[in-house]
């Protein structure tokens, strides 16, 4: 299955990271690689995100999946699962800390030829993986 994904160990409890997660709308605020997100996270509803990786072109996502304080999937894609993609963010207590993990799964007959069509997004997945890190630890 082609993906992208990227971690970080966070020195903070889920209790504090995930409202710094839960808030798209202020993801460009820290340096999360996310330009601009339109919509609520909330279940059902539809986001509109832009990244810094792929200028000019928002993608929408439907958030299929709000776990507080633990996991969030939103899911966008082609009519008929031509192409779905799936990004999964999580959050697991370490200790007193929190391991954030996301990841983003591309799936249907068309998943491979649209992945060797994207930007290279490893290095925006560390990007957010590190900036949502810093701006937890901050408080």
């Amino acid at each position: 299955v082609p993906s992208y994904e990227a971690s970080s160990l966070i020195e903070a409890g889920p209790d504090r990271v995930w409202p710094v997660l839960a808030n798209p709308s202020a993801w460009p605020d820290w340096d999360s690689g996310v330009s601009e997100v339109e919509g609520r996270l909330v279940l059902g509803e539809k986001l509109s995100i832009a990244v810094d990786a792929n200028p000019g072109r928002a993608f929408g996502v439907k958030v299929v999946t709000l776990e507080e304080p633990k996991r969030i999937v939103l899911r966008g894609g082609m009519p008929f699962g031509l192409f779905t993609g799936e990004r999964t963010y999580t959050l697991r207590p370490e200790g007193a800390a929190t391991r954030f993990e996301m990841r983003e799964e591309y799936r249907g007959p068309l998943a491979k030829l649209i992945f060797r069509s994207i930007p290279d997004l490893g290095p925006s997945f560390r990007q957010f993986a590190e900036g949502l890190k810093a701006q937890a630890e901050r408080g």
